[in-house]
């Protein structure tokens, strides 16, 4: 059976991914690829850093204990970037497992005045209440996205100093936010904010200058770029969308009718190696990871 449609037509690998013995999926919450094509996991059982070869053969599983991993990114620069929604803190790790920066105060979120659920805050608030994704810009520049407490995003040097923060509590107007979540960078430079409860995705420069928005999307939770430009979207609704650099949908597949490879439950993270197979992170009850064949 196929997915998707046209150029980005794809196959499930239903083998993709198997574990040791003792080892379990538990809420696959992050995707990353590396330049070398390993996998990387980042979920939410005890071996909560897991990396995969490209063809799915284990090999390795991190030492590092998170309180609630959400989103990861790997730099340009080779490191590691973990949002560590509960802990309140995002960290930066060398990929011997070194930390080498923590940005934020662990277990002291900021007073936005949340009180749980998905509610809109009553005021925003500087890093971090609950933050919920990370990416990093080609000079080494940290963007946070700031998340199931708050509803901002910030941007921090490469050293950790916090330079600006952007966003206001809303569902209405361009740069008003209801959980940000997922974010990344296009191949212009410019930042893509996934707006879950608003269900949009919120594009601006890296000063925080809004520049567009694209629609349509039922609940995104990340994105990701691949070599043509194109975006790769997960939506918490049980759907993943592919559209080119100007926003225009080429591809789309869903199904919550079952929990068989290929349909999909609450996708949660994207992430596309150099041969343009995708690879998606799935959590509630789908708690695992599939990859897709590009054909």
């Amino acid at each position: 059976m196929t997915y998707g449609s046209g150029d980005y037509t794809y196959k499930v690998d239903k083998d993709w991914g198997k574990l040791p013995d003792g080892y379990e999926f538990n809420q696959v919450a992050g995707v990353a690829v590396d330049k070398e094509d390993n996998v990387y996991l980042y979920n939410r059982s005890d071996h909560q850093v897991m990396v995969f070869a490209k063809n799915g053969d284990f090999v390795k599983s991190w030492d590092v204990k998170f309180s609630n991993p959400h989103g990861m990114h790997i730099g340009p620069d080779g490191n590691f970037y973990f949002a560590d929604r509960d802990a309140h803190v995002v960290l930066k790790y060398s990929p011997d497992q070194t930390l080498l920066l923590t940005l934020g105060t662990y277990d002291v979120p900021s007073n936005t005045g949340y009180e749980g659920e998905l509610m809109v805050v009553p005021h925003p608030a500087g890093p971090f209440n609950l933050p919920t994704g990370v990416v990093v810009s080609d000079d080494g520049s940290i963007f946070v996205s700031d998340g199931y407490g708050n509803c901002r995003f910030h941007k921090f040097s490469p050293d950790g100093a916090l330079l600006d923060t952007w966003g206001e509590a809303g569902k209405d107007n361009p740069m008003d936010f209801h959980l940000p979540h997922g974010i990344g960078i296009n191949k212009d430079g410019l930042l893509a904010i996934c707006d879950r409860e608003n269900h949009r995705i919120q594009f601006t420069d890296q000063d925080g200058e809004f520049m567009f928005i694209w629609d349509g999307f039922l609940q995104p939770t990340d994105i990701t770029f691949g070599a043509d430009g194109e975006a790769y979207v997960s939506e918490l609704q049980h759907r993943i969308s592919i559209l080119d650099s100007e926003g225009n949908l080429i591809s789309r597949w869903a199904d919550e009718s079952s929990s068989s490879a290929g349909h999909f439950i609450a996708p949660h993270g994207i992430a596309v190696d150099s041969s343009g197979d995708i690879y998606v992170g799935e959590v509630l009850e789908g708690r695992r990871i599939q990859k897709f064949i590009r054909q």
